[in-house]
């Protein structure tokens, strides 16, 4: 009898070690179709839906004369899209700090995007493709301001948009004692509002969105601090999702390709980028 009940207590102990072996197979197998599926899906679907940081030109603008969707990230992507012969780009406008956040969680996004610098902090949460191009940030005074360079700002209070590393370096600042405190907003034109109205006293940002506000707003008597010097010199990516794997090597492909011809390089130009922001 107890020869028998051993061998039951080994025959179900296999059983068991077999079943959780099959379960280990069935969770690979089903995570490779996930992989598999994201880029399939686009395919057959015949447009990529991008979550775009649309407020935030020159990463993303509506075109007036064309009434399509233009910018620095747009026309890399689309220009991705057109390589793999998808016939559609969809971009559905998210606040910059949602971006990866709105990737993980909604479904009918494929990718986001929108001047968004590959740090750790987000390679945590996403991956990221190879570089698009690189970026600084600017700091932004009103013209009348007696704030003429970064020693000026200690008695400042300096305002930065939410979920930018632009919050960490006003951070870092506050600690060193070089300014007096830190105000966050949700977007960067919110930011250069209060600037410009006198609520806060300064301001760090992306120098590309910045410039480009600048340039086009003629209400915003703002300036940047010329004898600056950056930071922050930052790489830009397109995120995808951590299990979406065969879209990012696909991407990487176009992307490596766009380099290799001169394509990002004069997309980059077109949006008043040189060849210092070149990757």
């Amino acid at each position: 009898m107890k020869k028998i009940v051993a061998l039951i207590v080994i025959v179900n102990f296999i059983c068991r070690i077999i079943g959780f072996t099959v379960n280990i197979n069935e969770v690979v197998r089903v995570d490779n179709l996930i992989e598999k599926d994201r880029l399939q899906t686009i395919k057959e679907k015949g447009n990529l839906t991008v979550a775009a940081a649309s407020s935030d030109p020159p990463f993303y603008f509506l075109d007036i004369n064309t009434q399509k969707v233009r910018g620095i990230d747009a026309d890399i992507i689309n220009e991705i899209s057109n390589r793999l012969k998808i016939n559609k780009v969809d971009f559905k406008s998210t606040v910059f700090s949602e971006l990866l956040q709105r990737l993980k969680t909604d479904e009918n996004i494929d990718i986001a995007s929108g001047g968004m610098y590959i740090i750790p902090e987000r390679e945590k949460e996403a991956s990221f493709t190879h570089p698009l191009y690189a970026e600084t940030e600017a700091v932004i005074v009103p013209k009348a301001s007696k704030i003429n360079f970064k020693e000026d700002l200690k008695n400042a209070v300096v305002g930065v948009e939410k979920g930018t590393i632009y919050l960490e370096l006003a951070q870092k600042w506050k600690t060193a004692g070089l300014i007096k405190d830190i105000e966050i907003f949700q977007s960067i034109s919110e930011l250069l509002d209060s600037i410009n109205n006198g609520k806060i006293d300064a301001g760090i940002a992306d120098s590309l969105v910045v410039n480009k506000d600048l340039k086009d707003n003629t209400n915003l008597f703002l300036k940047t601090l010329d004898d600056y010097s950056p930071e922050l010199i930052g790489n830009v990516g397109i995120a995808v999702r951590k299990n979406d794997n065969t879209l990012l090597n696909v991407l990487n492909e176009k992307i490596d390709e766009m380099k290799a011809d001169g394509t990002m390089y004069a997309i980059l130009k077109e949006n008043g980028l040189d060849k210092n922001n070149i990757v």
